[in-house]
């Protein structure tokens, strides 16, 4: 049962700021499952904690419980997300929970997965145990945003990046881009680059710039997949991204024999969605992520795809660095987006954040 956050204490509340500090070290390595902490205590007193790390191990519940031993009986768990109810890669955390006796459990998020989506609470309240949830909801649901929307609407989150100078210029006339933005700027992005299920770009990214896609942080050992939107099979065999550890997805619109064996012999996948307007479905293609269990998509693209993604709707999020630069008006625009004839047509965001990151800044948006 969902209660408003003013009903917890401030023991409920530090509790369970840990068990979402604690999920968040599952940030890089717990695809496609959810990002989880738990914590069992009695009153102020931690008896066990821990984090879901990788699909097919402990659940974070699972982890809190070994650490807590006989202490769980009539411990109080707090949880990022409603404990699971049904046997998928490893038992049940509902189970466990009564099991160990543990007398309250208190969420944050009500689990979206249609095999759960209140299966948990109820199994829990069966058992005679208390539960309470939506102390700090949104936490927990920014923390797992992609697995949310894909459970929710088979869909993945999407995020788009973009580098600009201030005059909103993102290449010189010619194609050079390299760099508008600070090397602190794009260790940042590694970062999501890192949480991602798949890095999307478009065949004219992979032609002009020849990028590697890839996760270079030494703190990450997971390599996203490389998803390629390209109508005609155009991605060279030897391409960086296609070269590189890790899986390479290849979306085309039309299909050539000699080109996808050239490819699939690199080891690349290669689909063939339905077209519109000669390109490959954007819709179509993050509907096929996210069938194949992908939560986050992280997209470095030029003007066209961006734009094409931003005017279809189909964006959540914009990651924008902003160099302090000036390019000049010959210098290439942020994405291409339809002529508007009236200004009431515009599309409008909200910043969620702005940050400083290095000597640029990092705006964060979403959709109003």
């Amino acid at each position: 049962m969902t209660q408003p956050d003013s009903t917890f204490s401030d023991i409920d509340r530090a509790h369970m700021q840990r068990a979402l500090v604690l999920a968040a070290q599952g940030l890089y390595t717990t695809d496609p499952n959810p990002r989880v902490g738990c914590v069992l205590a009695h009153g102020a007193t931690v008896v066990g904690e821990g984090f879901h790390a990788r699909a097919g191990e402990g659940h974070a519940e699972v982890h809190a419980l070994q650490m807590a031993g006989s202490h769980a009986r009539g411990a109080t768990a707090y949880v990022t997300l409603e404990p699971c109810n049904h046997h998928g890669r490893t038992p049940p955390c509902s189970e466990a929970l009564i099991a160990a006796g543990v007398a309250h459990v208190v969420y944050a998020l009500r689990d979206p997965n249609p095999r759960v989506d209140g299966a948990g609470e109820r199994r829990l309240r069966a058992a005679g145990i208390s539960v309470a949830g939506g102390l700090m909801s949104d936490e927990s649901q920014q923390l797992n945003c992609g697995f949310v929307k894909r459970m929710s609407t088979g869909m993945p989150f999407v995020r788009v990046k973009l580098a600009m100078s201030l005059d909103g210029r993102t290449a010189l006339a010619n194609g050079e881009s390299r760099w508008i933005t600070s090397d602190i700027a794009r260790k940042d992005a590694q970062r999501y680059r890192a949480r991602s299920s798949a890095i999307l770009t478009g065949i004219g990214t992979i032609l002009i710039d020849d990028p590697a896609l890839n996760v270079r942080l030494p703190d990450s050992d997971r390599q996203p997949w490389r998803v390629i939107l390209d109508s005609d099979l155009r991605t060279p065999p030897q391409a960086r991204v296609i070269n590189r550890e890790g899986s390479v997805l290849v979306f085309a619109a039309r299909d050539n024999a000699q080109r996808r064996s050239a490819l699939q012999a690199q080891h690349a996948a290669v689909e063939v969605l339905p077209a519109v307007e000669g390109r490959p479905s954007l819709h179509a293609a993050l509907q096929r992520l996210a069938a194949m269990e992908m939560n986050e998509v992280w997209v470095e693209a030029g003007q066209t795809l961006a734009g094409a993604l931003v005017s279809a709707g189909l964006v959540d999020e914009l990651v924008v660095y902003v160099a302090p630069t000036l390019l000049g008006p010959d210098a290439r625009g942020l994405m291409q987006l339809p002529p508007l004839l009236q200004l009431d047509q515009r599309q409008r965001w909200r910043y969620t954040d702005v940050a400083t990151v290095g000597d640029d800044l990092r705006l964060t948006l979403r959709p109003l």
